[in-house]
Parts: structure tokens; sequence; C-alpha cells
């Protein structure tokens, strides 16, 4: 098989690549960038072509991306209960 060949990848690879290149896309990559994103992607999660990985976890974004604003209060108080927890002495 030649190098670069997709022949070995599963249709759930493919399909899987296919979206995340589409993804890509939309957000101002090359066609040819994206579909390199889309396959790499695919290697990384599922570990090659045609192989069967069970334990390997779904992408997903992982932990808070930003997180919510605090507000102008919320700020407040948390910064005054610090500071009666320091003036406490129970902080050091």
């Amino acid at each position: 098989m030649p190098r670069g060949s997709k022949e070995a990848y599963t249709s759930k690879q493919k399909r899987q690549a296919h979206h995340i290149e589409e993804g890509a896309k939309k957000r101002g990559y090359s066609p040819k960038r994206a579909a390199q994103i889309g396959w790499a992607t695919v290697n990384k999660e599922t570990g090659g072509a045609g192989k069967r990985v069970s334990n390997t976890e779904p992408s997903r974004k992982g932990g808070h991306r930003g997180g919510k604003a605090q507000s102008h209060a919320a700020r407040s108080r948390a910064a005054k209960k610090g500071w009666e927890t320091r003036r406490r002495g129970n902080v050091h």
C-alpha cells in the first residue's frame, strides 16, 4: 500500500476525519491543512488505520474554557471573605 493511502482505515475513521476536516475548513484552514488536521486527530484518537482500541476516550474539551465571569459583587464578597480569614490569622 503506498504511503498516504487511506484504504486501511475503517469507514467510521474516514467519516470522523471528514467531519473534523469540515470543521477545520470552517475555522479558516486551507483544504490541505484541514485534511492533515482531520487525519492526525483520527490517528491520535484511534491509534491509526483500522485499529480498534476499546480503552480510548472520545475527544472533548477538557475543563473550563475561561469559565463564567464573576460579577463585581461576587468578587467583592470573595475579597472580603479572604481579608477576614487573613485578619484572623488562619492563613499564613
